[in-house]
């Protein structure tokens, strides 16, 4: 009686309640390491973004390719009253400003991996063709006299974000003519980084203008709707672009061999007046910049980083899944799992987020996943083949595990789709938790 007694089961050892308590406790215990490999997951991404800013520094930034503006003196007679009411007459030199009347622009843009260390980031290299013309200022409008233009200080200007980009030295032809581009005076704050060619502006008429600029930057590369009407037409062999800022393209095809984008944009939704006189602050103002402003970006719209960091969100609910699968395991088999061979198990899935973490960095995410999730997959498996003594439970719960991880690498692939499939397949699970659940005693093992 006595050793019936001794062999008697405690109760909470009979209690699948009580076991699924202290599983939950376990599960919100490993959430505190989940939390450190977020951590290291934002620490890396912070150290991969100062190194690629690093890099992308050396070889140049994102490109903003403003203008071209005309620019014309011309003098102006200002009477002034002196205080013994003598009047006298000076000459001044006051500055008109004039956008183009039609502005085309072609760009080609190549991209390339930049790898420095384990890191990397996308840089370009652009073959950009400008083209247009200007008509002649409507002087009358300004109250300005044709005969005071100086025509032989006219200057054309054009901009760029980060010179160091540009790998040529661009010739300008304006009319007939070619000019060889030079940095902006420096008495000139009209764009940033200016450029500038001197020429004779043609008497009472308009004139043509193209020049090419060879372009290095990063990230971006974004143009300004200077023209009464501005055309911009792009190509790339970049597959993965983002259109942004005031302008969307008018039509577009993207496919995995890169993507072809035109803009087309009038005078309307320009901030800018077409002609204007003695201010440089035009083109100074944020807002107004950023109204005629689009761009195109030329990095991944998921890094690696980013992948991974969605990958360890799951955790939580891998980890539950799993434990789930045990228990249930437990209970069709009738072969008890040791509350220490959970945390065991837990342990594991942990450990696999710096598997993915320091492999994806090494060989990309694609096919740190599959390592990672593989190694997780067979250890698990290997335990509980020797845990229970049962190859084919072994199995199933590697069949089990592999269908997880599969689902979570289906959802980081997905983008817009994400969380309609990810809800989708939980509400699968939830169904799927409850058939099995109907018959079970929740009371005793």
């Amino acid at each position: 009686m006595i050793e019936q007694i001794e062999k008697q089961p405690k109760w909470h050892e009979k209690s699948i309640l009580f076991k699924l308590g202290v599983i939950a406790i376990l599960i919100l215990a490993l959430l505190i390491p989940s939390a450190w490999i977020q951590n290291l997951v934002a620490e890396r991404e912070g150290l991969q973004y100062r190194t690629a800013t690093e890099a992308t520094n050396s070889w140049s930034g994102g490109q903003l390719v403003q203008g071209p503006v005309l620019i014309i003196p011309y003098k102006k007679l200002v009477t002034e009253t002196d205080a013994n009411n003598k009047v006298s007459t000076k000459e001044e030199i006051e500055t008109l400003y004039v956008l183009p009347q039609d502005l085309h622009i072609k760009a080609n843009v190549v991209t390339q991996p930049y790898d420095r260390g384990v890191y990397r980031t996308t840089v370009y290299a652009s073959k950009i063709a400008l083209q247009g013309n200007f008509n002649f200022p409507n002087l009358k409008a300004l109250n300005i006299d044709p005969a005071m233009l100086i025509y032989d200080k006219a200057r054309l200007v054009f901009g760029l974000t980060d010179i160091k980009g540009l790998t040529n030295n661009p010739s300008v032809k304006i009319g007939s003519n070619n000019y060889t581009a030079e940095p902006a005076a420096e008495d000139l704050n009209l764009f940033q980084n200016g450029l500038q060619v001197h020429f004779d502006l043609p008497k009472d008429q308009g004139f043509t203008f193209n020049y090419h600029l060879d372009l290095k930057g990063s990230d971006e590369l974004k143009f300004l709707h200077t023209g009464k009407i501005t055309d911009v037409e792009v190509t790339s062999n970049w597959a993965h672009p983002t259109f942004n800022g005031s302008f969307l393209p008018d039509n577009k095809k993207v496919d995995d061999k890169g993507f072809n984008a035109h803009w087309h944009m009038i005078y309307y939704n320009r901030p800018f007046p077409q002609q204007w006189v003695n201010t440089e602050s035009v083109f100074t103002n944020a807002k107004k910049m950023t109204d005629a402003t689009f761009s195109i970006g030329l990095q991944a719209p998921i890094d690696e980083y980013r992948k991974i960091m969605r990958t360890t969100k799951y955790s939580t609910l891998i980890i539950l899944l799993t434990f789930v699968s045990l228990l249930l395991t437990e209970l069709i088999k009738k072969q008890r799992i040791h509350l220490f061979n959970y945390t065991l198990i837990g342990a594991a899935m942990i450990v696999y987020y710096t598997l993915l973490l320091s492999f994806s960095e090494q060989i990309g995410f694609n096919w740190a996943y599959l390592v990672s999730s593989t190694a997780t997959i067979g250890l698990i498996s290997w335990f509980m083949a020797s845990l229970l003594n049962n190859r084919n439970a072994a199995i199933m719960f590697a069949g089990i595990l592999s269908m997880f991880y599969g689902f979570i690498f289906v959802i980081i692939q997905l983008e817009e789709l994400s969380l309609l499939v990810g809800s989708i397949a939980l509400f699968a699970v939830v169904a799927a938790l409850m058939y099995f659940s109907r018959k079970i005693n929740w009371d005793q093992h």
